[in-house]
């Protein structure tokens, strides 16, 4: 079988599992977990097929006319470069261990035959954007990610928080997919065809008119989709959704389509200075306003979401000193662990029943219930805080070393500024993500107070994908020199003066990290005592453990805790009441109320966007009802007492009628001759 015809395979298998998928779900229910299972998992073998036979050589490039516009054609194409293909390879890996241990974490799930079909359509979108070769085929994937997304995040449609999650996920995404599809046309406008090999080749010879509008145009549907400021204040609250949907769009899918874009079309953005500039100030500003959000959350997934908003800007930063290679690095290593990092977190929450790390540093041995998470996330926390030899140290360490290329004029790719910026930000950022990450296993697995409780050995579908993802976390900055001709050859080998800077913030930041939690636990074991243990309510919970939290955000996290610990087969532990020993606070001091909400991004945005759109549409409420609707009634009101003056006038006597004529006539009779002596007058 041809390459071309594998790589068809890979993202319709997904598809074809999807649709057989919502058919059988409630017919067959036998056959939900094969098809979610084993479509992708045939979709991620021939993805390694694809990979292995295009060996990052020359790209596959294939295309056939879909359709005649009469203008610029739309084609049915596949474009596949060494990046294309070990991305597919990502997202067909993480896809088959999300839908594996789903089966076991959503086992009681009523709604597990949607949400697995779902999760498969949202594989095959993905993996249409990363072989497609037409942009127009290529913003089909897109947009089905999003209404994707949109149902996973709303799988628990019960409650406010994952409703209102899912709306602000779809909203804010469409919201930069507006200047994106403009962006879109006026590529094409100017390059001629939808084709990425055609556009490449337009902006290789100089061909586009406008490079700046164009860039910041698609780099707007970017900061919506990989969630780069302003417009990633939507991630933090797709936690709502279940765990595995949060590992599926974080690591592989939906957040790492924007960065892939532009990895594809970096020279487009390249061929404008301005564009770089600015892609690397929303890269700085997003690092570091999201590693110290990250130090002041309490839920762990949104730890977890902050950290992914800080690790796609880097992304963003390495692809703002033109350097692909980096930015996929990242992207690839990000993936693994952070796919980790999510499932683990997941067999945490079953364990401990809470989303709260301060609940969880009042649970005494933790780790020891929970072996598998525990070493697990350990390793993908080495690797989130880029401690060699673990993979995140060498991707990081690539974007670096790029920055460090292009801040001292080693490469003329891009503007010195853009590589300031993202030097800066990203050493300062290492520091702050070793913080979090620190504080995250801290918390977690080094609680002190009522011991945790054992619910035995969690299942092997959720354990075992623990540690087939501990692998790549680990071997595959290893590994990346062996790849080298997939990302154009380069050898993407970190420097010592960088990696004395990244791993020497991330020592910092970690060694202080575990001092704060020190000093603060040994606050917490003088404290006086609040209470035996008892059951925190799902209501009560955010207001016992993050007081310094605002209130619509602690509403938000309580109404998203409820239904993923419901989802737990044992009973909820009881939590122990009493101050938590958490080193964020003393980190950040009075930073960290505005931290743990996000620097108010959402109150900003609703003054400045939310309520002047209520009031306008309020304004043309009433005017539709009071000025628009007054016409309309007066038409009908008027036509009804006319009607009724009618109305009276047919009584039905005929001497009436007779009466009315003669009276008639001697008015007619009288106005004639009045009119005629005024005429002959005249």
């Amino acid at each position: 079988m041809s390459t071309t015809t594998l790589a068809v395979l890979v993202p319709l298998l997904p598809f074809l599992g999807a649709v057989a998928g919502l058919l059988l779900g409630r017919t067959a229910p036998g056959f939900v977990r094969p098809l979610a299972i084993l479509p992708t998992l045939a979709a991620a073998v021939l993805a390694v097929t694809v990979a292995v036979r295009q060996g990052g050589g020359q790209p596959i490039s294939t295309a056939t006319e879909l359709t005649p516009t009469g203008s610029v054609p739309i084609d049915l194409s596949l474009y596949i470069d060494g990046f294309a293909a070990l991305v597919a390879v990502l997202v067909g890996v993480v896809a088959t261990c999300v839908q594996l241990y789903s089966t076991a974490y959503l086992r009681e799930d009523p709604r597990y035959p949607s949400y697995a079909a779902l999760v498969s359509l949202f594989t095959s979108a993905m993996l249409l954007v990363v072989y497609s070769g037409d942009l127009m085929v290529l913003l089909v994937g897109w947009e089905v990610m999003g209404i994707c997304s949109y149902f996973l995040v709303g799988h628990y449609w019960e409650t406010e928080a994952a409703r209102s999650a899912s709306l602000k996920a779809f909203l804010v995404t469409k919201l930069g997919d507006v200047p994106f599809l403009i962006g879109l046309f006026a590529l094409a406008t100017d390059a001629g065809s939808f084709r990425i090999t055609k556009i490449l080749g337009t902006v290789a010879s100089g061909g586009l008119d406008h490079p700046t509008l164009i860039a910041l145009l698609l780099l707007a549907g970017v900061a919506g989709k990989s969630a780069q400021f302003p417009l990633h204040t939507w991630l933090p609250d797709a936690m709502a959704g279940p765990t595995p949907v949060s590992a599926l769009i974080h690591a592989a899918t939906m957040v790492a389509a924007g960065v892939y874009f532009i990895a594809r079309l970096l020279p487009v953005f390249a061929a404008s200075a301005a564009a770089l500039v600015v892609m690397a100030a929303m890269a700085a500003v997003t690092m570091v306003g999201s590693a110290l959000a990250a130090l002041a959350q309490d839920d762990i997934k949104r730890v977890l979401a902050y950290s992914t908003i800080g690790q796609l800007a880097y992304m963003t930063g390495a692809l703002a000193v033109a350097d692909r290679g980096a930015a996929v690095f990242h992207l690839l290593s990000h993936g693994a662990f952070k796919a980790l990092l999510f499932l683990g977190a997941g067999v945490i929450i079953h364990a401990a029943g809470t989303n709260s790390l301060a609940a969880m540093s009042r649970m005494d041995g933790l780790a020891k219930r929970i072996p598998d998470a525990f070493w697990t996330m350990t390793i993908a926390l080495l690797a989130l805080a880029a401690i060699p030899p673990f993979a995140g140290f060498f991707s990081k360490e690539a974007v670096l070393v790029a920055a460090e290329q292009t801040a001292t004029g080693h490469s003329d790719l891009a503007p010195s500024a853009a590589g300031w910026l993202v030097l800066i930000s990203g050493v300062l950022t290492a520091l702050l993500t070793a913080a979090y990450a620190a504080r995250l296993w801290l918390m977690a697995f080094r609680g002190r107070g009522t011991p945790a409780p054992d619910h035995g050995k969690e299942p092997l579908a959720m354990t075992g994908v623990l540690w087939l993802l501990a692998v790549p976390s680990v071997a595959f900055g290893l590994a990346a020199g062996s790849l080298a001709d997939w990302f154009d050859g380069r050898a993407l080998t970190p420097t010592v003066a960088t990696s004395v800077l990244g791993t020497g913030a991330a020592v910092i930041g970690a060694m202080l990290t575990y001092a704060l939690w020190q000093r603060a636990t040994a606050r917490a074991a003088t404290a006086p005592a609040a209470g035996p243990a008892r059951r925190v309510t799902a209501a009560e919970q955010p207001a016992a453990v993050a007081a310094t939290v605002s209130a619509a955000t602690a509403a938000a996290e309580s109404a998203a805790e409820t239904p993923e610990v419901a989802e737990v087969t044992h009973e909820h532990p009881a939590v122990p009441a009493g101050p938590a020993a958490d080193p964020g606070r003393a980190l950040l001091g009075p930073l960290h109320r505005h931290a743990a909400d996000g620097f108010h991004l959402d109150a900003v945005y609703d003054r400045l966007f939310v309520r002047p759109v209520r009031a306008a549409a309020r304004l043309v409420g009433f005017l539709d009802r009071e000025v628009v609707d007054t016409y309309v009634r007066g038409a009908g009101s008027g036509t009804r007492l006319l009607g009724g003056l009618v109305r009276r006038a047919q009584t039905g006597n005929v001497q009436s009628y007779l009466s009315a004529l003669l009276a008639g006539a001697v008015v007619l009779a009288i106005a004639t001759a009045v009119l005629a002596n005024v005429n002959a007058g005249s």
